[in-house]
């Protein structure tokens, strides 16, 4: 197998998207058959990324959880169906119903995102002015109280990603084994598969001689050193490397066996990995919700079990193919393109099937064709097309004034694609055509043309 077509699409949105580092493991019949690092764990004294570098992986840890309950349910000392409120110290009910294990561990709680995560990492970063000092899983169930009046749907009736939900989960593993989180899910997961350099703890971390530096790339393309945001575990504290995640991934694809050793049955591990909740948006990588992963059940004709974690400093993602028996793990110090996207080219390669093909390629193409400055007649009046939140915008900008315009797709081919443009007036028809090396734009009244690059 030629992997130099995987490199050079990895190298080629490295650059593009200025990322740093990232690591990559491939497994197939539960061996390590390819492994490579990418760019630099530390660009201060530019240390190159390896295959065991460590990285946070963010909410690839919400399996682990989910395998945590499953075992303790399988000891029988929980069952899914328990109300989470008789092991923690909230009174969790929706419209009079209580919640139950099996609705944090597929997010149908009908409580919508509160978004403890997404500010405690700002504020630990220092991104903007709010401050959420929660150290301990109980300060975010503190922090849950009055939940009551953003509830959206009965207990069951609607996917709403919560990651309050799986800080929960893990206190009711504390309730019940007597042992921190960190600590069960270390002495029943961790070591049993051998992942030596998966960490919950600063100090761990720092005692190992590989681990990424986690960046922040700014508006400008600039690296901006950062850290790990630690503190809450359950839902996204862990640390790991993509050579301990290839172990990890082998016992998903072995149904709970890993070196002839049964951690989780199999029985478990395809509870785990059914659809639960569909999905209530489009995405290319999952159509539902199992416990702790996302399935899509028609990729390439196969169904494709996976998750993705960031942390802004940290992303990763790790998924499995079972008809095929292959894997990846895949981690990078920043926040760029998307990690998922990454693993879907390198399966669909490793599968047989050209990675070109693949939709979201033929639209990277397109977009990356299209942008660019564009200008009126003899440059009267200039607009830049830009990528943005994996769509297309129209920018303006004179010495006073910014104006940018969210484009939405229409019809997108590799010589013409039509977008909408928005705006409180109205709807406005975006075209470009591509001919030869001349790209060409109608917005409005006007004919603007790419500017060539010099």
């Amino acid at each position: 197998m030629d992997w130099g077509v995987v490199e050079s699409f990895i190298i080629e949105k490295m650059s593009e998207y200025r990322m740093p580092g990232l690591s990559l493991v491939f497994i197939k019949g539960g061996e390590v058959v390819y492994a490579k690092g990418f760019g630099y764990r530390d660009l201060e004294v530019l240390a190159p990324a390896t295959p065991g570098t460590v990285y946070g992986v963010g909410s690839i840890t919400k399996s682990f959880t989910a395998l945590s309950i499953l075992v303790l349910a399988e000891r029988g000392l929980l069952s899914l169906d328990d109300p989470v409120g008789r092991y923690v110290g909230l009174d969790l009910r929706v419209g009079g119903q209580p919640v139950a294990v099996h609705h944090l561990l597929t997010h149908t709680s009908g409580v919508p995102a509160l978004g403890y995560a997404e500010a405690f990492i700002r504020s630990v970063l220092g991104l903007d002015g709010l401050w959420l000092p929660l150290s301990y899983a109980d300060d975010v169930l503190t922090f849950m109280r009055g939940f009551e009046g953003w509830v959206e749907a009965k207990p069951g009736e609607r996917f709403f990603y919560l990651n309050e939900g799986y800080v929960i989960l893990g206190r009711v593993i504390e309730k019940i084994s007597g042992l921190s989180y960190e600590d069960f899910v270390r002495k029943n997961i961790l070591e049993p598969l051998g992942m030596k350099r998966s960490y919950f703890r600063r100090e761990e971390v720092e005692r190992d001689g590989d681990v990424a530096v986690g960046y922040i790339v700014d508006r400008e393309g600039r690296h901006v050193k950062s850290r790990f945001p630690y503190g809450v575990t359950a839902d996204g504290g862990l640390l790991s490397n993509p050579l301990d995640m290839a172990r990890y991934i082998s016992l998903l694809l072995n149904r709970g066996v890993y070196n002839g050793v049964e951690i989780i049955s199999s029985k478990s591990i395809e509870i785990a990995e059914s659809i639960h909740a569909k999905l209530p948006y489009e995405s290319i990588t999952a159509d539902g919700y199992g416990y702790g992963l996302m399935i899509k059940e028609d990729f390439l004709g196969r169904k494709l079990v996976g998750h993705g974690g960031s942390v802004l400093t940290y992303t990763a993602y790790m998924g499995y193919v079972r008809d095929g028996n292959v894997g990846i793990a895949i981690m990078s110090n920043c926040s760029g393109y998307p990690l998922s996207l990454i693993a879907l080219y390198t399966l669909a390669y490793t599968l047989g099937y050209d990675p070109e093909k693949l939709e979201f390629r033929k639209l990277d193409k397109v977009y990356s064709k299209l942008q660019g400055v564009y200008e009126t007649f003899k440059g009267t009046m200039k607009l830049t097309v830009r990528r943005r939140a994996g769509t297309l915008v129209v920018e303006y900008r004179d010495r006073l004034v910014e104006d940018v315009t969210p484009l939405t797709p229409v019809k997108v081919e590799e010589d013409y694609a039509l977008f909408n443009a928005y705006t409180l007036t109205g709807r406005i028809p975006v075209e470009f055509r591509v001919r030869d090396e001349r790209v060409e734009m109608i917005y409005e009244r006007y004919k603007l043309v790419k500017v060539p690059k010099v």
